[in-house]
């Protein structure tokens, strides 16, 4: 079984270390053909307010300007490929979230489960509404929830997991429902060639229709990537601290430098059901800041071609860097490489 490490009465309140031990001692029970999140552990109480280390995060990215100038468009719709999602949270821009296939709901049954938190808590950093504790990077503009990962019940230690077929079908059907971009907080565990397939004629497609992919590196402080991370269409997210080193849990690879790029993922505050506020590390947390970015972006560019916003969110003179760790995201300059693109306006 994979794991998923948040989200059951075991895991809640463990340092990061502590569940990432929990994930490592258990990774030999891993069936070959599963996914998993990766999450760590709540670090704050529920009273968060905005903090020190959102106003850090956005600066570090260079992302507080374009902040500044838009909180998106509604043309501009992000695929969220999660767990489902507290839609009554006082502090989620719910008007502009919504789901997109009867597999299961959009909404959170169960406010306890493990899927419901996880699904919430990146839905905050992309939509929550301004001046709530969340980022709430862009929540002028439309998301579509697709949950791969069910609410049902755990026993303690074990973890929530969905198949490569369930994500392919998720990121197909993200892509045919008009999203610009997936945001997939999840990490690939070994699997058969045959689901690895599947899932890259999927990504595939995305890159057909022109649909950006963001992926989390996974936290289990590997080097290598897997079928996801290695998709050259796909754009890896590693986890950096508050001044831009890599988190030690974060997965890294040369496949993630060349097509990839940090970003914060250190005690990010973000929603839980029930109008709960806590912050999280890992890279769940930082993929979603470069999703924002880039539906930022595409707000204010919306004739850009994905090719060019991809391009300008990975920065130039990419491939002549050495080493593992990709390079920090650069909001800032990534506006500027499609403000002097032709035919480009803002």
């Amino acid at each position: 079984m994979a794991t998923l490490t948040l989200g059951t009465k075991a895991t809640w309140g463990m340092s990061d270390r502590l569940a990432l031990r929990a994930f490592a001692t258990m990774s030999s029970d891993v069936e070959p053909q599963e996914i998993a999140v990766e999450l760590a552990g709540p670090t704050a109480d529920k009273t968060l307010a905005r903090s020190s280390a959102t106003t850090d995060s956005l600066d570090l990215i260079k992302l507080t300007a374009l902040m500044t100038r838009s909180a998106g468009r509604r043309e501009v719709k992000i695929g969220l490929i999660d767990g489902p999602v507290a839609l009554d949270h006082k502090d989620l821009a719910a008007a502009h979230i919504h789901p997109i296939s009867d597999v299961q709901s959009a909404n959170c049954v169960s406010r306890q489960s493990a899927a419901c938190a996880h699904g919430t808590f990146v839905a905050g950093i992309l939509f929550a509404r301004r001046g709530s504790p969340a980022p709430a990077l862009c929540p002028d503009c439309t998301l579509l929830v697709r949950p791969i990962f069910a609410e049902q019940e755990v026993e303690d230690g074990e973890m929530l997991s969905a198949t490569p077929d369930e994500l392919a079908d998720a990121v197909i059907e993200c892509v045919n429902a008009g999203a610009r971009v997936l945001n997939i907080s999840s990490a690939l565990l070994h699997s058969p060639a045959r689901a690895e397939r599947r899932l890259e004629a999927a990504l595939a497609h995305a890159m057909r229709r022109g649909v950006l992919v963001v992926a989390a590196a996974g936290n289990q402080g590997n080097l290598g990537g897997s079928a996801i991370t290695r998709h050259p269409w796909v754009i890896p997210v590693a986890a950096c601290d508050r001044v831009g080193r890599p988190l030690p849990a974060s997965n890294l690879g040369h496949s993630i430098r060349r097509g990839g790029v940090s970003a914060p993922g250190q005690d990010i505050p973000s929603l839980l059901p029930r109008g709960r506020v806590v912050t999280f590390s890992g890279t769940s947390v930082a993929a979603p800041f470069v999703t924002g970015a880039i539906a930022l972006l595409w707000s204010a560019f919306p004739a850009a071609r994905a090719a060019h916003v991809k391009s300008a969110i990975l920065g130039a003179n990419r491939r002549s860097r050495g080493g593992l760790v990709p390079p920090l995201l650069d909001a800032a300059a990534a506006y500027r490489a499609l403000s002097m693109s032709r035919g480009l306006a803002a």
